[in-house]
């Protein structure tokens, strides 16, 4: 089994810093939420005026259609609100309300059809892991869940309407998993490229950068008049950030990516080789602070700012972990829940004294590693999927943790021991191949995205309201 992380920010962290930021600046919003009689019988609510009536007819109107299913007006104006909601609490400027709205049912499109693509590959997430997820964002603001939902229900945003976000975004995460991963393959020439690269520039190879990012996306074999629309957006957005408007209020009001709505357009301290060439090419020698573009790219056109510069050298030592684990692979058979059930009872025995960890794991996991009583021997930094290493970091030698779902199924770990070790040569390429691979997976997703899009058919009807 293939345990190899991937270094993306996850959407769990993504929320946890909307959190931070305040239910608010999240534009979380359940739709209707004015609505008098919400929640009432129809007998039991003020009956609506005609001009109620009209605006809810209004409200329904569908706007686009995406694969023959329907984006509402009501959609729109809902996303429109949470939009409108962030420029307003981060004091940015208002643009338009039409152009607003054009370019939130472009988003709202772009996400229609990844979850689309999601069903039909038949990609689902339990209820278990949304409550993984919803734990992991109360955690990561040191709060209890009762608290997070304290705290969301002050702004309007209930349980369910946070977990539905919760549930689209992991579903959304394992889609890429699924179908972006499997593009991309490392040679072992990839890997000897890299290295000569690396002992080339050495300087280059140690220096780690932080830019942020905004993207206006252009569709695949656009009409010469959007490409011109969508370039004229980008530039407003260089002018202002040029200006000197805060860089993460002109990213969320115009930036297509995911980073825009995370974590302000910031793409986080990375070694430059994990940026796309694009990115490092046109931002070599601009000072921190400098601002960068447009740039065009296939997926359309950038703005680039260099937030942070640093030289972190190449490490020569690592603290790597030794864990064993129990898998239980989930399908129809199998649920998360069900999957977590049987894990948390393992748990419960092994930690009153009643059963043996490897015993159990000979017996019951469902990877490779059972015969072996669950080892998965010594790892550096980055081997495993980002839910497990997180899980396994957080424990203490002899620990074992809550059962813990992936796209694999669900864990149950046990962390052994820890060791400061240095790294063999072969362990370096193992380091040099997951570097390589996580600059492939950033440009193959930015390509899967658009060819997504691209085969999409997508009708227009009214324009939003």
């Amino acid at each position: 089994m293939n345990h190899r992380a991937n270094h993306r920010v996850m959407a769990l962290a993504a929320l946890a810093i909307f959190l931070v930021q305040g239910a608010a600046a999240q534009g979380l919003r359940p739709s209707g939420a004015s609505s008098p009689g919400m929640g009432l019988p129809r007998s039991a609510a003020t009956l609506p005026t005609p001009q109620e009536s009209a605006a809810q007819r209004q409200a329904d109107n569908i706007v686009a259609l995406v694969n023959s299913e329907p984006v509402t007006n009501n959609e729109v104006r809902a996303r429109l609100a949470r939009a409108e909601a962030q420029l307003a609490q981060q004091g940015g400027a208002m643009p338009p309300r039409d152009l607003l709205a054009r370019e939130v049912l472009e988003r709202l499109i772009v996400e229609r059809v990844q979850l689309q693509q999601a069903r039909e590959v038949g990609v689902k997430v339990d209820d278990f892991t949304v409550t993984q997820a919803e734990q992991g964002v109360a955690r990561q603001n040191n709060m209890s869940t009762d608290e997070l939902y304290r705290r969301l229900a002050r702004d309007g945003v209930g349980r369910e309407r946070f977990r539905e976000e919760l549930r689209d975004q992991l579903v959304l995460q394992r889609l890429r998993e699924r179908e972006v991963e499997s593009r991309v393959k490392v040679t072992d020439l990839d890997i000897d490229q890299y290295l000569r690269e690396q002992q080339q520039s050495q300087s280059a190879a140690s220096m780690e950068i932080n830019l942020g990012h905004v993207l206006v996306i252009v569709p695949e074999n656009a009409p010469p008049a959007l490409v011109a629309e969508r370039q004229a957006r980008v530039q407003q957005a260089a002018d202002k950030i040029r200006a000197g408007e805060d860089f993460a209020a002109v990213a969320r009001e115009y930036s297509d990516a995911a980073e825009a709505r995370n974590a302000g357009g910031l793409l986080g301290l990375r070694p430059v080789d994990r940026y796309p060439e694009l990115f490092v090419s046109s931002t070599q020698g601009v000072p921190v602070g400098g601002v960068v573009g447009p740039v065009r790219s296939p997926a359309g056109f950038h703005i680039l700012k260099v937030v942070e510069r640093t030289n972190a050298g190449l490490p020569t030592t690592v603290v790597q972990s030794h864990a064993r684990h129990i898998l239980l692979r989930t399908g129809p058979q199998l649920t998360e829940s069900a999957a977590a059930e049987r894990l948390a009872d393992y748990r419960r025995r092994v930690l009153a004294g009643q059963a043996d960890f490897a015993t159990l794991a000979r017996e019951h996991s469902q990877d490779g590693s059972a015969k072996e009583g669950g080892d998965l021997g010594w790892a550096n930094p980055g081997r495993y999927v980002p839910e497990f290493e997180e899980a396994m970091n957080a424990l203490k030698p002899g620990g074992i943790s809550e059962p813990v779902a992936s796209r694999f199924g669900v864990h149950l770990i046990q962390l052994l021991e820890r060791r400061e070790a240095k790294l063999t040569q072969r362990e370096q390429r193992d380091m040099a191949r997951s570097t390589v691979r996580e600059k492939k997976l950033d440009e193959a997703y930015a390509t899967w995205v658009q060819e997504l899009r691209g085969r999409a058919y997508v009708e227009y009807r009214d324009a939003p309201q």
